[in-house]
């Protein structure tokens, strides 16, 4: 018996194409931004998030809805949408994909920025 796929934007793809078209559009840092996710903060590569988001079921539903809701640009769910994770999540025949939301990353601190030793008023020539 055949099952008749229902309009699913996540149906057919894989995890690490979906990574790499994030990473490819917004880059690591942006993404480290927008899901708070460590593998993306710390020495950051498709393999090690894949193997991340592969163990962790919330991660993954984090990165997907991601990809949905900001880069596919696609409506929130409704509610009772919103309670399924987003691969089994419908959307409706009449919605396509839009545009990538633009996102830019956040301003680093300025202590990060500065290269100033803090510790020079303390220190005697």
């Amino acid at each position: 018996m055949t099952e008749i796929q229902r309009n699913n934007p996540l149906h057919g793809v894989k995890l690490e194409a979906l990574l790499t078209e994030l990473v490819e559009h917004y880059g690591w840092d942006v993404l480290a931004d927008a899901i708070n996710i460590n593998c993306f903060k710390s020495n950051p590569s498709i393999k090690s998030s894949l193997k991340f988001l592969r163990r962790t079921d919330w991660a993954r539903e984090k990165v997907e809805s991601f990809y949905l809701y900001k880069y596919k640009s696609l409506p929130r769910p409704n509610d009772e949408q919103y309670e399924l994770p987003p691969r089994d999540r419908i959307v409706p025949m009449d919605q396509q994909p839009g545009e990538p939301a633009k996102i830019k990353p956040k301003a680093k601190s300025a202590a990060k920025k500065s290269s100033v030793d803090v510790y020079a008023k303390w220190r005697k020539d």
